[in-house]
């Protein structure tokens, strides 16, 4: 789950308002020794932390239905997780750093949800829309400086990323078929016999149409 979050923030980061631009998208730890190596502009998206969403976890089960919308398998609900990322911008000067934020506020902005048909793989799967969120308040228990400090870096521009996604919950198990039959009571007598007319079924349709029979012969 986590790698095709990375993939649909890569296509985010990389186009909108850096269409074209060249400009490389890298989720590596920008440590020392990484912004000591680069040798070209660089958008950097550090996942720090992951954490479950608690708010929204469910109980139960979750239907699974085929083409035909019938049910054929059951699940637990997905588990939420919130992941962070710190998304910087490194280039030579700090003005063409700034740019590069900027156009990146311009991407994310617009995108507080991103559809289930623009998710990749299993993730996609789950038809569940993913809220988006950046440079909101940060919440998390570390703060950025002490991020940065844990990073060996120094403090640099940036904006926090959160990307709240569902985790499927496993197993899923085969759904049973549609009852078609209703239930049916055998009626013995005091000395264990069965009766002659010793079953009484019950049947869905049969119920209906007395239903409906009783309500045609008392309308309200």
């Amino acid at each position: 789950m986590i790698h095709e979050v990375d993939e649909v923030l890569k296509g985010l980061l990389g186009g909108g308002a850096l269409a074209g631009s060249g400009i490389e998208v890298s989720f590596e730890a920008p440590t020392r020794d990484w912004a000591a190596r680069r040798n070209a502009p660089v958008v950097n998206a550090y996942l720090y932390d992951i954490r479950e969403d608690v708010a929204r976890r469910q109980r139960g089960h979750m239907p699974v239905r085929d083409e035909r919308d019938v049910v054929v398998r059951r699940r637990q609900p997905p588990r939420w997780f919130r992941l962070s990322y710190l998304v910087t911008a490194w280039t030579k000067t700090p003005q063409d750093e700034h740019r590069l934020l900027s156009a990146v506020l311009a991407t994310l902005i617009p995108r507080e949800l991103l559809p289930a048909e623009e998710l990749p793989g299993a993730l996609g799967a789950l038809g569940l829309a993913v809220p988006l969120t950046v440079a909101g308040l940060h919440t998390e228990s570390r703060s950025l400086a002490e991020i940065w400090s844990a990073l060996g870096g120094e403090l640099k521009p940036s904006l926090d990323l959160v990307v709240t996604a569902p985790f499927p919950a496993y197993p899923e198990y085969d759904a049973g078929p549609p009852v078609t039959e209703g239930a049916a009571v055998r009626l013995r007598g005091m000395d264990g016999e069965p009766l002659e007319s010793g079953e009484r079924a019950h049947r869905p349709h049969q119920v209906a149409a007395a239903r409906a029979a009783r309500e045609t012969r008392n309308p309200r």
